[in-house]
């Protein structure tokens, strides 16, 4: 049986992969199990400048779900690169994707060309579809034709493979991937969240500080399981599959949409196992529907 996957050149053990945000820098996990057991990681949302993010209250809990409006809080890239990623190489062997956010294309471009020389790194994951960053992020990711010319630029300067993160919230998923394609992307990750938002009864304002924020969790995914799907059948590029991942089950179908890999995301932050026991739970899903290698499931639902 064989869980390997081909990724941008980079062969993972196993498919699955913790998404940006919800996985910390990674060595914060290798206190619960060893994490070694990761297809790989991607960091989190990393920018040119420390960013403290929004203000709280930042998380609010929904059925099925959570929302966040972190604001891509970090130390900045060049505390990235001399700490936080020496420090994860002491706990895990393989290599990772860099997540890199901005509000400006010369951010972006700065940002993303310091992650050329870091061996750590195999890809990086161009996040043009956050919806808690003013002035950035998704102001970029709904846009086909800024997106396709942030992506152009950056692809200009980057040496490693560029893997751009798709928005939901858009009117057609396959044109932002058609144009991000055009632009250069060698692949694609989607869905980053939906738009959501909560409201407290008592005080009778929203429960986020900053009003709404991203929707993620298992309400998401048959969303994201639609999106892939579309994506797959518009472009011809490598998928990063993710949305409400949280079982086994749920990896098979979303390879079967198209995805080569996934990454399991607001599922960690409910249970910091999530990670390791989908992927201990993967040989035996696998028996069930008589599959052998997970490279013949990619993108089986056409």
């Amino acid at each position: 049986m064989n869980l390997s996957v081909d990724f941008l050149g980079y062969k993972m053990k196993n498919p699955v992969a913790a998404a940006s945000g919800t996985f910390g820098f990674g060595y914060e996990f290798a206190e619960f199990y060893d994490i070694n057991v990761l297809g790989s990681l991607s960091l989190k949302g990393t920018t040119k400048e420390a960013r403290y993010g929004n203000p709280l209250p930042r998380i609010a809990e929904c059925p099925s779900g959570l929302i966040n409006a972190i604001g891509l809080q970090n130390p900045g890239v060049e505390k990235v690169i001399s700490e936080e990623i020496p420090r994860l190489a002491t706990v895990y062997d393989g290599k990772v994707i860099a997540n890199v956010g901005g509000h400006s294309v010369e951010e972006y471009v700065y940002t993303a060309s310091r992650f050329n020389d870091c061996d750590k790194v195999f890809a990086i994951e161009l996040n043009i579809s956050c919806p808690n960053v003013k002035g950035g992020g998704m102001a970029f990711g709904t846009d086909a034709k800024i997106a396709q010319s942030l992506v152009y630029s950056v692809k200009k300067i980057v040496k490693k493979p560029l893997m751009v993160k798709l928005s939901p919230n858009v009117t057609d998923i396959a044109d932002m991937a058609r144009a991000v394609a055009d632009g250069g992307a060698d692949a694609v990750s989607l869905i980053n969240t939906l738009v959501g938002m909560r409201i407290d009864l008592r005080t009778r304002k929203p429960v986020i500080a900053v009003g709404k924020g991203g929707f993620s969790g298992p309400a998401v995914f048959p969303v994201a399981v639609r999106m892939v799907n579309e994506v797959c059948k518009a472009v011809s590029l490598p998928v990063m599959g993710m949305g409400g991942i949280s079982s086994a089950e749920d990896v098979l179908e979303m390879m079967m949409a198209g995805a080569t890999a996934v990454q399991v995301g607001a599922a960690n932050l409910v249970n910091p196992y999530a990670c390791k026991e989908i992927i201990e739970a993967l040989p035996a899903a696998m028996e069930r529907y008589g599959i052998r290698d997970l490279k013949d499931i990619v993108g089986a639902c056409r």
